[in-house]
Protein backbone atom coordinates (compact mmCIF):
# COMPACT_ATOMS: atom_id res chain seq x y z
CA UNK A 1 0.00 0.00 0.00
CA UNK A 2 1.36 3.42 -0.93
CA UNK A 3 1.91 6.00 1.74
CA UNK A 4 0.82 9.59 1.42
CA UNK A 5 3.49 12.24 1.92
CA UNK A 6 2.30 15.80 2.48
CA UNK A 7 4.52 18.85 1.89
CA UNK A 8 4.12 22.32 3.40
CA UNK A 9 0.87 21.73 5.29
CA UNK A 10 -1.06 24.85 6.16
CA UNK A 11 -4.33 25.59 7.88
CA UNK A 12 -6.44 24.64 4.83
CA UNK A 13 -4.22 22.66 2.43
CA UNK A 14 -0.83 21.18 1.64
CA UNK A 15 1.23 22.75 -1.15
CA UNK A 16 2.05 19.30 -2.59
CA UNK A 17 1.05 15.70 -1.91
CA UNK A 18 2.83 12.53 -3.05
CA UNK A 19 0.94 9.28 -3.46
CA UNK A 20 2.51 6.31 -5.19
CA UNK A 21 4.14 7.56 -8.37
CA UNK A 22 2.03 10.73 -8.51
CA UNK A 23 2.60 14.26 -7.26
CA UNK A 24 -0.27 16.70 -6.84
CA UNK A 25 0.62 20.40 -6.57
CA UNK A 26 -2.07 22.64 -5.13
CA UNK A 27 -3.43 25.67 -6.90
CA UNK A 28 -0.48 28.07 -6.81
CA UNK A 29 -0.54 31.85 -7.08
CA UNK A 30 2.12 34.54 -7.25
CA UNK A 31 3.30 36.60 -4.30
CA UNK A 32 3.95 39.64 -6.50
CA UNK A 33 0.40 40.82 -7.04
CA UNK A 34 1.64 43.95 -8.84
CA UNK A 35 2.90 41.83 -11.76
CA UNK A 36 0.80 41.32 -14.87
CA UNK A 37 -0.49 37.89 -15.90
CA UNK A 38 2.81 37.02 -17.61
CA UNK A 39 4.86 37.97 -14.56
CA UNK A 40 2.55 36.19 -12.16
CA UNK A 41 2.60 33.07 -14.34
CA UNK A 42 6.41 33.03 -14.47
CA UNK A 43 6.57 33.29 -10.68
CA UNK A 44 3.98 30.53 -10.25
CA UNK A 45 5.84 28.20 -12.60
CA UNK A 46 9.08 28.77 -10.69
CA UNK A 47 7.27 27.80 -7.48
CA UNK A 48 5.86 24.70 -9.18
CA UNK A 49 9.38 23.74 -10.31
CA UNK A 50 10.45 23.88 -6.65
CA UNK A 51 7.56 21.76 -5.39
CA UNK A 52 8.13 19.17 -8.11
CA UNK A 53 11.86 19.00 -7.36
CA UNK A 54 11.15 18.55 -3.66
CA UNK A 55 8.92 15.60 -4.58
CA UNK A 56 11.52 14.01 -6.84
CA UNK A 57 10.15 14.94 -10.24
CA UNK A 58 10.16 17.80 -12.75
CA UNK A 59 8.06 19.60 -15.34
CA UNK A 60 8.84 17.00 -18.03
CA UNK A 61 6.65 14.58 -16.08
CA UNK A 62 3.60 16.82 -15.63
CA UNK A 63 0.52 14.91 -16.75
CA UNK A 64 -2.13 17.59 -16.40
CA UNK A 65 -2.48 21.25 -15.55
CA UNK A 66 -5.46 23.39 -14.60
CA UNK A 67 -5.03 27.11 -15.19
CA UNK A 68 -7.38 29.81 -13.98
CA UNK A 69 -7.10 33.38 -15.25
CA UNK A 70 -9.00 36.31 -13.80
CA UNK A 71 -9.67 37.74 -17.27
CA UNK A 72 -9.56 35.64 -20.44
CA UNK A 73 -8.21 38.72 -22.26
CA UNK A 74 -4.99 38.10 -20.27
CA UNK A 75 -4.67 34.49 -21.46
CA UNK A 76 -2.12 35.43 -24.17
CA UNK A 77 0.14 36.92 -21.46
CA UNK A 78 -0.19 33.75 -19.38
CA UNK A 79 0.45 31.62 -22.48
CA UNK A 80 3.66 33.52 -23.25
CA UNK A 81 5.13 32.59 -19.86
CA UNK A 82 3.74 29.05 -20.05
CA UNK A 83 5.18 28.43 -23.54
CA UNK A 84 8.63 29.68 -22.47
CA UNK A 85 8.54 27.30 -19.48
CA UNK A 86 6.80 24.08 -20.56
CA UNK A 87 8.97 21.18 -21.74
CA UNK A 88 8.36 21.30 -25.52
CA UNK A 89 8.75 17.52 -25.83
CA UNK A 90 6.52 16.64 -22.88
CA UNK A 91 3.52 18.96 -22.87
CA UNK A 92 0.76 17.96 -20.45
CA UNK A 93 -2.95 18.09 -21.05
CA UNK A 94 -4.19 21.48 -19.89
CA UNK A 95 -7.41 23.33 -19.22
CA UNK A 96 -7.63 27.10 -18.92
CA UNK A 97 -10.73 28.89 -17.72
CA UNK A 98 -11.68 32.36 -16.55
CA UNK A 99 -12.57 32.54 -12.86
CA UNK A 100 -12.95 34.98 -10.02
CA UNK A 101 -9.77 34.27 -8.02
CA UNK A 102 -8.98 34.69 -4.32
CA UNK A 103 -8.15 38.40 -4.53
CA UNK A 104 -8.74 41.17 -7.03
CA UNK A 105 -5.02 41.41 -7.83
CA UNK A 106 -4.50 37.68 -8.41
CA UNK A 107 -4.33 37.25 -12.19
CA UNK A 108 -3.45 33.52 -12.51
CA UNK A 109 -3.64 30.29 -10.50
CA UNK A 110 -2.15 26.97 -11.66
CA UNK A 111 -2.52 23.40 -10.32
CA UNK A 112 -0.59 20.41 -11.72
CA UNK A 113 -0.39 16.64 -11.38
CA UNK A 114 2.87 14.92 -12.27
CA UNK A 115 4.35 11.43 -12.42
CA UNK A 116 7.55 10.62 -10.58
Amino acid sequence: MSTIKRHHPGPTLCRAVEYGNLVFVAGTTADNKAADAKGQTAEILKKIDGFLKECGTDKSKILSANVWVADMNEKPLMDTAWTAWVDPNNKPVRACVEAKLGSSDTRVEIMVTAAK
